[in-house]
């Protein structure tokens, strides 16, 4: 009878046990982390650096063709805004940029000879963009629309006394392409290059023994980086 009775005293305790452990919670389950959402859609403002280059051409009134091709640095800054749809990014943008271009061209042809002289002050583009999403915070793009500039084009006799001089806003055409990144909510930093070109502009000067016209075609091609905040 003892023995019995251990026996079913044993039994009864490995059943409370293993009710014990059957009421136990279960363990945590890992949860990771929430991505952070990138969102393109809303308007951003920035900086930018680079480099750009321009060619001017000019054609005196006896069909000479002179070319000036100057470097320099390029800097300002850009506002616009994005939509997103998808993996699709369309927006508008304007951006501003100071150069430093300038350079100089010599000349020796009857009845003209000289020096011409050439600066970029700025340049100013109004651009569309469209953009696929490589990854959701890689966005290649294209761009096109309408650009501005101010150069400078003078001309000196070779008693280096000023003939002529080009002095105005040119209004052209712009494309152009890059990649930006958003490397943090609201940040992103991008590196594009565009290709301006401005129409043929006509000055009078006075450099072949009377009143002669000099027509110059000019174009501004550039190489950036630069960061954007969005908000």
């Amino acid at each position: 009878m003892l023995i019995a009775a251990a026996v079913i005293d044993l039994t009864a305790s490995q059943r409370a046990l293993a009710a014990d452990i059957d009421r136990r919670p279960p363990p945590p389950i890992y949860a990771p982390p929430v991505p952070i959402p990138y969102f393109w859609t809303g308007c951003y403002v920035g900086g930018n650096v680079g480099g750009a280059w321009s060619s001017v051409d000019l054609t005196d009134v006896n069909g000479v063709n002179f070319s000036a091709s100057n470097s320099g640095f390029a800097g300002g800054g850009q506002i616009g805004c994005d939509y997103q749809m998808g993996t699709w990014v369309v927006g508008l943008r304007n951006m501003f940029d100071a150069t430093s271009l300038n350079g100089s061209t010599t000349f020796s042809t009857i009845p003209l000879s000289g020096t011409f002289n050439s600066r970029t002050n700025w340049f100013d583009t109004l651009t569309a963009r469209a953009g696929y999403l490589v990854q959701p915070t890689v966005l290649l793009y294209a761009q096109g629309g309408a650009a501005w500039t101010n150069t400078d084009i003078t001309a000196f006799n070779g008693a280096s006394a000023q003939v002529g001089e080009f002095s105005n806003v040119q209004t052209g055409w712009t494309v152009g392409a890059g990649a930006e990144w958003m490397f943090a909510p609201h940040w992103s930093v991008f590196a594009e290059y565009n290709f301006m070109g401005f129409g043929t502009q006509s000055a009078a000067f006075s450099g072949c023994g009377g009143i002669c016209t000099l027509n110059a075609k000019a174009d501004v091609q550039n190489v950036l980086a630069g960061v954007n905040y969005k908000f």
